[in-house]
């Protein structure tokens, strides 16, 4: 099993929570076909949000039905994409600051948004457990 931060915007989260999938440009499709089964992929929710965590039910696919936000151009309709399902989902997303200090993956605490600036990346099983701890907080 892998872990992996998805960085999304608000109308997107509510688009990923509502159809139970997450897509990427080509730009970032190599990365998304790393994905399998079973992964985790924890949402950040910009700005400085977390959405929780969904699992990865299905390989990667393309689609390319416009069902998500564009966020840089009109073009772009993240069409590589998984099925997921909720995993770890608090009722609102909570603060991601506090855990700032505590994630590996934030080498430079002092500019610690630097990370978050690509649409997906694996993260450790140390830093996913940190992030679980505090969703199961809210929950």
């Amino acid at each position: 099993m892998a872990y992996w931060i998805c960085v999304t915007n608000e109308e997107n989260w509510e688009i990923i929570k509502t159809k139970n999938v997450w897509g990427v440009t080509e730009r970032r499709k190599n990365t998304l076909m790393n994905v399998k089964p079973g992964d985790l992929l924890i949402f950040y929710v910009a700005p400085k949000r977390i959405g929780g965590v969904f699992r990865v039910v299905s390989k990667p696919y393309i689609d390319r039905e416009p069902i998500f936000f564009p966020v840089k151009s009109r073009d772009e309709v993240f069409e590589y994409r998984v099925r997921i399902e909720p995993a770890l989902l608090p009722k609102e997303p909570i603060d991601f600051k506090p855990l700032v200090k505590k994630l590996s993956f934030i080498k430079n605490k002092e500019r610690w948004s630097a990370p978050l600036r690509r649409a997906m990346f694996k993260i450790s099983r140390e830093d996913y457990e940190i992030i679980e701890e505090e969703i199961r907080r809210y929950l």
